[in-house]
């Protein structure tokens, strides 16, 4: 196997080790995420008023099903090196998936409190298959993290919310892949806001590379959180956050400041979009280019489409994407939001034929 191939198999850890915390007393904890497809989409591009150069990075397609992965590989691999003997998250959802599936593959306990009710089953069913010990929180992820932050006082226990700085510093690497990909950083990039911490990353990644040399420009920030949950937008916490994008339904993002910086650094822009926009990208985006995503990835799309529409990007412009989660992670939304329905036909050609109206 070519040492290239051999980087990209372990994972981001091996791919990107020298601009990571680790060394090599650090046990690398992967499931061989990262490198996930930056796919071109012509024709999301023209739906979506055309002129772009647009592409999506799927996200979706890490070892359980979003961007989680690449933090959570070396905040578990720090957790393992320094000795810790029990991981816990608060979460919506992905954190709990991801931190239990890292957890569990480096032998560690893993605990995951999450808002009652409020977690899509996709999810939850990944953190309770991995044997997280899974605390139902009855409040919302803002109380859930509170408590997390108090458990974290314990040497015993790290916690791998993205407080843990060793999670920012996995999420960058989507950075070093896109610009790897296209040559140099897009004009723009668009990315959900829930908790904040990938946006944060993001700016890291892309600042990291260009002063690496490895590209010769940075990108606008471009972020949007859902209208029920937009603190960021509003300028101050949300007390009962609500969207159906529930893995961005967070009223006080952790990292509000890392978030603001990367957006007055970069020049970049802060929107919100309904709950009806987020729905109505969500469809577009499988419709145009079979790429299928959870809700909350949609926030991205609806606030490029909106961005657009309000002429704040450019023709011409290379526009990135960034596409948090899987479809699969909530597939009780998609049913429930899909453009078409199951249709109930008879056993027999004829009645085949006229259902497909031919």
């Amino acid at each position: 196997m070519s040492q290239e191939k051999s980087n990209r198999a372990g994972g981001v850890i091996r791919r990107y080790a020298a601009l990571l915390p680790v060394s090599g007393a650090t046990p690398v904890v992967t499931l061989a995420e990262g490198d996930t497809p930056l796919v071109r989409a012509p024709r999301l591009a023209a739906a979506v008023g055309g002129g772009l150069d647009l592409y999506l990075k799927c996200e979706g397609l890490n070892p359980t099903g979003s961007f989680k992965d690449r933090g959570m590989t070396v905040a578990v691999s720090k957790a393992l090196e320094r000795g810790a003997r029990v991981v816990v998250c608060a979460s919506t959802g992905n954190t709990s998936a991801s931190a239990a599936a890292y957890a569990a593959r480096a032998g560690l306990r893993c605990v995951v409190l999450i808002p009652e009710g409020n977690v899509a089953l996709g999810k939850l069913a990944q953190a309770l298959m991995c044997g997280a010990t899974t605390l139902q929180v009855r409040g919302n992820f803002d109380v859930a993290l509170a408590l997390v932050r108090q458990l974290g006082e314990s040497d015993a226990v790290e916690v791998v919310n993205s407080i843990n700085p060793a999670r920012l510093e996995g999420q960058k690497t989507a950075a070093f892949e896109i610009c790897d990909a296209l040559g140099d950083a897009p004009d723009y990039h668009f990315l959900p806001v829930g908790n904040a911490g990938n946006i944060t990353a993001y700016w890291k990644g892309y600042r990291e590379y260009h002063a690496e040399g490895q590209s010769d420009t940075l990108p606008r920030m471009m972020g949007f959180q859902a209208a029920g949950a937009a603190p960021l937008v509003d300028g101050a916490p949300v007390a009962r956050p609500d969207t159906v994008a529930s893995a961005i339904r967070i009223g006080n993002p952790a990292s509000w400041q890392g978030a603001r910086a990367a957006l007055d650094e970069s020049g970049g822009h802060i929107g919100k979009v309904t709950d009806a926009e987020i729905l109505e990208a969500y469809k577009l985006a499988a419709s145009t280019e079979g790429v299928f995503v959870e809700p909350a990835s949609a926030a991205a799309l609806a606030g490029l489409i909106q961005c657009r529409r309000e002429g704040r990007i450019e023709a011409g412009s290379i526009v990135a994407v960034t596409l948090t989660g899987h479809g699969l992670k909530d597939p009780d939304a998609a049913v429930q939001h899909a453009p078409v329905q199951p249709v109930i036909v008879e056993a027999d050609l004829a009645a085949v034929k006229a259902a497909m109206g031919i």
